[in-house]
């Protein structure tokens, strides 16, 4: 017996070791294959990730949803970089960028994002567009800077009270998620993440998500986001600050819930995205047909049209204020 005991302990400490080298190795082997677009800029002992091509002003800077990387971006910034400069980029702790010491509130984040724009040399104006997690950033960044942005475009945002209005079956999925994210940090270590085939659709989202200190700032994300929606609920008005809401189709259910619950959660979440467009004067509500929550993946074409439509509208109106100062 005693023999059986130690040879179970050697098995599961070879299999600990054998799992700890496999995600090492991948993690080297896909970072020399991915390539980082962009560049580093350090922050003060930790560098972030950022990625602007095309010319021009304003500037658009993309803001992803919780624990997402720039590559979410993917389908949208070639094209908007034919209008206009873009600039997508990791959250500290995402995707090619270093883990911060700052706790993952959207009022660090927005400062981070503000020092990350200046150093690497970005001139505002800026309009930002934040897709879900990142619509909280965004309007903290538009509210700690609102001489610096000219328009927003909201992406499926999340609302600051949506955790209170939710039902109780979307509420226990949102527990279940976190516990989830927990459980997937606990296992990045040992690859067993990238054997299981849940880091992501792709080998790049796999190269991306499947690191330990994407995991943890995934996490840190997701503890934080009642705290954020605090945050974010003191933000705005936006007076008539140009802004575009882009809403996922209504008749798209959550393959996580029951029908009767995804049907209630979308009726929830369809008049939370109305009142967010009530956030400016200026305000305008699309709803993307056909598409789930990642809008700028299943509708790429919406969200391009609606970052041109408001850079085109910040364009006019500086237009204008030139022309009545001349006057």
């Amino acid at each position: 017996m005693h023999g059986l005991v130690l040879s179970a302990v050697g098995l599961l400490l070879a299999a600990v070791l054998l799992g700890l080298f496999y995600q090492r190795v991948a993690v080297s082997r896909e970072r020399r294959l991915y390539r980082m677009p962009g560049i580093l800029i350090d922050l003060g002992g930790y560098r972030m990730h950022i990625n602007c091509t095309g010319r021009g002003s304003p500037a658009v800077v993309l803001d992803s949803g919780l624990g997402d990387s720039f590559n979410s971006w993917r389908k949208v910034q070639a094209p908007i970089s034919a209008f206009t400069q873009v600039c997508s980029y990791d959250r500290a702790g995402l995707g090619y960028s270093d883990s911060s010491p700052l706790p993952r509130t959207s009022n660090v984040i927005a400062e981070e994002l503000q020092r990350l724009l200046v150093k690497s040399r970005v001139p505002p104006p800026y309009v930002l567009v934040g897709h879900s997690f990142g619509g909280f950033n965004v309007r903290l960044y538009a509210s700690q800077n609102p001489s610096s942005v000219v328009g927003m475009v909201l992406v499926d945002s999340a609302h600051p009270d949506q955790l209170n209005r939710f039902p109780p079956a979307v509420k226990k999925m949102w527990d279940d998620q976190i516990r989830g994210a927990e459980f997937f940090e606990l296992e990045i270590p040992f690859g067993i993440p990238r054997l299981r085939q849940i880091c992501g659709s792709g080998p790049l989202e796999v190269a991306l998500n499947c690191t330990f200190h994407s995991a943890r700032a995934w996490v840190a994300e997701f503890k934080a986001f009642r705290e954020n929606g605090m945050q974010t609920r003191a933000t705005g008005p936006f007076v008539d600050l140009p802004l575009a809401v882009l809403s996922h189709d209504p008749e798209k259910l959550l393959p996580e819930l029951p029908a009767d619950a995804g049907k209630v959660f979308n009726k929830l979440w369809e008049e939370m995205q109305e009142e967010l467009t009530h956030l400016s004067t200026h305000g305008v509500q699309k709803i993307a047909k056909d598409s789930s929550h990642y809008i700028q993946l299943d509708r790429p074409d919406l969200v391009i049209e609606g970052v041109r439509n408001v850079v085109d509208e910040a364009r006019r109106s500086s237009s204008s204020n030139k022309d009545d100062r001349e006057h």
